[in-house]
């Protein structure tokens, strides 16, 4: 075996003395490479053999500039000549390094001179050449006292999370809510103004962003750097306390307002030094992958209780039922642990947040329905929620709703949810088609009601069970103000008019029995007039008659960025025109007797494909029946390797392996093994999943 193999980020040299044993020495060429702030740390992975360190070099000045000017100007334009100056100065005093400049363009985007000759004396002389890193610190200091008020404690919360964590968009704003930090602006509820926020932390480039949908950031990471800073400054106001296998941040003489534990799952004692006095009236409580566990009695006054455990056995959470000022429960553990939740939470008034999404399956307490403020509620699959869920009427997300487990009354109360903005459902139980028909009929008249209030952004339905839904051919009317629309666990026998009507949607997923074409208004027509649409999967179980038309006329699919088209035969034609945005294509088809040539059937018009147009990911369409030859696999691959290679797009990048199996009740990911590489100078890349 010849091996790569990246290690990021290492601190010291035990740890990498410990990690090298698991590689084996084969002469066969492998290669390991690290990266470390710790120079002593390189020379250890190198053996010592200093020939094989690379020290990383800064930016140089035309480098900077370009960079520097992109963040502050807009990509491509000049600095004017009032800025010219400070400009030169400033980057100077940056060093070349990418954080420290890029935090000072966010800093200086739109502001007057004045403000450029206030940071220039600022940062002074001191950074010139090469800036250590408590030197970049004091350079994002300065962002960060430019900060408002309010975006300081924001920013400074996120020294709640572990190193390189990934922070979702929409735990972070409730948590900020849960703290009092947010409030209702002109008009804006509380949740936007929290998404405001943190938009404006990912602008000023205080944070990363990680994950985005339709142009919007949907999680976020903290440069170590940043980091180091945001717990610099929680140790001097007391605003957070971290304890992990590395350090204890804030004193433990003081009265600690926030706790976050995160030892890496070392077993032992990680508070020795806390009392109980200390703790009792932190407002946030977060322990990740930790196996130490405190006990929840003592937190009287916590508003954000954030727990994540890493291994399986008894977990015991029926002490949250006493902590009254409880806004916000987040619980992430093993599938295999014991989870103990009280039999009552109703006396949690404030409780805004319930998110057990990541645990294994749970009794709900009963009277769970009667807390007033509760928002955001999300359960694992298969979750029995007591009946009475209509009386939640300040719910805005409910994840995991089981259609099939639940009663047929508790399916008809969602559509008295007039806050819901995001309905996430599971079908998980097999049934007859009878029952499926009633429970479908039951969740169609609540969406018919849930259309009235205008709040409901996001619809999916997702089937777990061998159980055949049926889509709606009606839905009157449906609710209009969705933008995310995935109904891939049931199949529409054509595709819906209804869908016509929702001109925000963004991402559609749809399975349909069969495609119509039509000159005048074809079945294909009804999405082209979705102005906002950005992502389209469609699948099409039978092959349609005629080729399916991708039109080019008027102002059909202008938006459409992401295609994934699935039918068993490549029955697809783009005009002229068409999807002039377009930078990915999925192609889902049955690659049997291709070898022959006697189901080979191309897309037609893609030499209409624009230019920007950038991958093509064919996969396997009727992988969850037989075994497939793998000659028809690589004659498929070559015929569209070729054909979009006839019109300039070449494939860079050639990988087959075995397809992701028919969805079931567990979940599993698709092993991907490259069997060719080509690198002819091209942009596209074409993945194969054959069976």
């Amino acid at each position: 075996v010849r091996y790569l193999i990246i290690i990021d980020d290492l601190w010291d040299s035990l740890a990498w003395k410990v990690i090298r044993c698991a590689f084996p020495e084969n002469s066969r060429g492998s290669r390991v490479l690290t990266t470390t702030r710790i120079y002593s740390v390189a020379a250890t992975c190198c053996s010592n053999s200093k020939e094989y360190v690379y020290k990383m070099k800064s930016l140089d000045d035309q480098e900077s500039r370009r960079l520097f000017f992109s963040r502050v100007f807009g990509f491509g334009e000049p600095c004017p000549v009032i800025y010219a100056e400070f400009s030169t100065d400033i980057l100077k005093r940056c060093g070349g390094l990418p954080l420290a400049i890029i935090s000072i363009s966010s800093l200086l985007a739109g502001q007057s001179k004045p403000m450029w000759e206030y940071v220039r004396n600022s940062l002074g002389s001191m950074f010139e050449g090469n800036p250590t890193l408590e030197e970049m610190k004091q350079i994002l200091d300065l962002s960060y006292r430019n900060l408002p008020h309010h975006l300081k404690t924001c920013l400074l919360y996120l020294g709640m999370y572990p190193e390189d964590y990934e922070i979702m968009k929409n735990d972070l704003s409730r948590q900020w809510m849960a703290e009092g930090f947010v409030s209702s602006i002109n008009g804006l509820d509380a949740e936007d103004v929290a998404g405001s926020y943190f938009n404006e932390l990912i602008n000023r480039s205080m944070i990363q962003p990680v994950e985005d949908c339709n142009d919007e950031v949907l999680s976020c990471r903290v440069h170590d750097v940043m980091l180091d800073l945001i717990r610099s400054k929680s140790t001097e106001e007391n605003f957070i306390t971290v304890m992990d296998h590395q350090q204890i941040v804030t004193g433990m003489n003081k009265q600690i307002r926030r706790i976050s534990l995160c030892n890496g799952g070392e077993e032992r004692d990680v508070m020795p030094a806390i009392t109980s006095e200390s703790l009792s009236k932190a407002r946030s409580v977060a322990v990740f992958r930790t196996v130490f566990w405190p006990s929840l009695l003592g937190f009287k006054y916590v508003r954000v209780l954030h727990l994540e455990y890493p291994k399986s056995g008894r977990l015991d959470l029926t002490g949250i039922c006493g902590l009254f000022l409880l806004r916000y429960v987040k619980i992430a553990c093993d599938y295999n642990t014991s989870l103990q939740l009280p039999s009552q939470i109703g006396e949690l008034r404030q409780l805004e947040t319930f998110d057990l999404q990541w645990s294994p399956l749970v009794s709900i307490p009963p009277d769970i329905v009667g807390l007033p403020r509760l928002s955001h509620l999300a359960v694992p699959k298969c979750t029995l929620l007591p009946d009475g869920i209509g009386s939640l009427k300040s719910l805005r997300t409910l994840h995991g709703f089981d259609v099939s487990e639940n009663s047929i009354d508790n399916v008809k109360c969602l559509g008295e949810l007039n806050n819901m903005r995001d309905l996430d459902l599971y079908w998980s139980r097999t049934e007859t088609l009878e029952e499926a028909e009633n429970r479908m009929d039951a969740l169609r008249s609540s969406l018919e009601r849930l259309s009235h209030s205008s709040n409901l952004k996001s619809l999916v339905l997702q089937n777990l069970s061998s159980t055949p839904l049926v889509g709606w051919s009606t839905l009157s009317p449906p609710p209009r103000r969705l933008q995310k629309l995935d109904l891939f666990g049931c199949v529409f026998p054509r595709i819906p008019k209804w869908i016509s009507q929702l001109s925000d949607l963004y991402r559609l997923v749809l399975r349909v029995e069969k495609v119509v074409s039509s000159k005048d208004d074809g079945d294909v027509d009804i999405l082209a007039r979705l102005a906002s649409l950005i992502h389209l999967e469609l699948q099409i179980e039978k092959c349609p008659e005629e080729r399916v038309i991708i039109t080019g006329s008027g102002t059909a699919f202008q938006t459409l960025k992401h295609l994934k088209f699935s039918c068993p035969k490549l029955l697809l034609a783009f005009e002229a025109g068409a999807v002039p945005r377009l930078q990915r294509l999925e192609l889902r088809f049955s690659i049997k007797g291709w070898q022959q040539g006697s189901s080979a059937c191309l897309p037609a018009g893609i030499k209409h494909l624009p230019p920007g147009f950038t991958e093509v990911s064919p996969m396997q369409f009727d992988h969850f029946r037989e075994r497939l030859n793998g000659r028809d696999a690589a004659a498929a691959k070559s015929a569209l390797r070729n054909a979009f290679a006839c019109v300039g797009i070449t494939m860079v990048r050639i990988s087959g392996g075995d397809a992701v199996p028919k969805a079931t009740t567990t979940c599993s990911t698709n092993n991907i093994i490259p069997d060719e590489l080509a690198t002819l100078g091209a942009t596209t890349k074409i993945s194969d999943y054959s069976s």
